[in-house]
């Protein structure tokens, strides 16, 4: 019954692993670059965390056979990314706009964006907790039509952060450890 989520949110998570660019290190002497991408990093990486880890856990309760306890988990789970991306929309925000050429109306997309995901995830986890997990079948269906929604989540919110973390300020952000990618599946960054 969760698969479909799962999958879903694999998706969503290559939109997060575009927070944490990428490996490339080569470019970009701009110490306010790299001071702008330190700042935002270390604010960005445990929100980051965050949201794989919730990710996980919807993934871990794919194959569960009790639709109260996949309830249970994808509410946590939504609830947590809520936050999340309520924190990293504050974390853009807060580093203010990164110097380069269109710098703050990327900002202002990305944080946009940002913000418009945890409003999103606040939706989906009040649609989970609606869910009637006494008829399995209803419960499924629930399920299917939010997989859907997490799927379009996605694309919604991807061209404003791919704008913020393109060019130099993405190389500066790969540099700094709290935007280095860590381990997830491969299947993660597929669509």
């Amino acid at each position: 019954m969760n698969k479909k989520l799962a999958a879903a949110l694999s998706g969503g998570a290559a939109l997060v692993l575009a927070l944490t660019g990428c490996s490339s290190d080569n470019g970009g002497n701009d110490k306010k670059l790299d001071d702008w991408a330190k700042g935002a990093c270390g604010q960005m990486g445990p929100q980051v965390k965050k949201i794989q880890d919730a990710n996980t856990a919807i993934g871990s309760v794919a194959n569960e056979d009790d639709p109260k306890k996949m309830q249970q988990t994808d509410s946590t789970a939504f609830q947590t990314n809520m936050d999340a991306y309520k924190s990293l929309a504050n974390a853009v925000q807060s580093a203010g706009a990164p110097p380069v050429k269109d710098g703050e109306t990327n900002q202002k997309n990305a944080v946009k964006a940002l913000n418009d995901l945890s409003g999103a995830y606040a939706g989906l986890k009040k649609r989970i907790d609606g869910l009637d997990t006494g008829d399995k079948s209803k419960f499924s269906e629930g399920l299917k039509d939010i997989a859907g929604d997490i799927s379009k989540l996605g694309s919604k919110s991807d061209d404003a952060l791919k704008t913020l973390l393109s060019g130099d300020v993405g190389k500066a952000m790969a540099k700094q450890p709290g935007c280095q990618k860590t381990s997830v599946s491969p299947s993660a960054s597929k669509k």
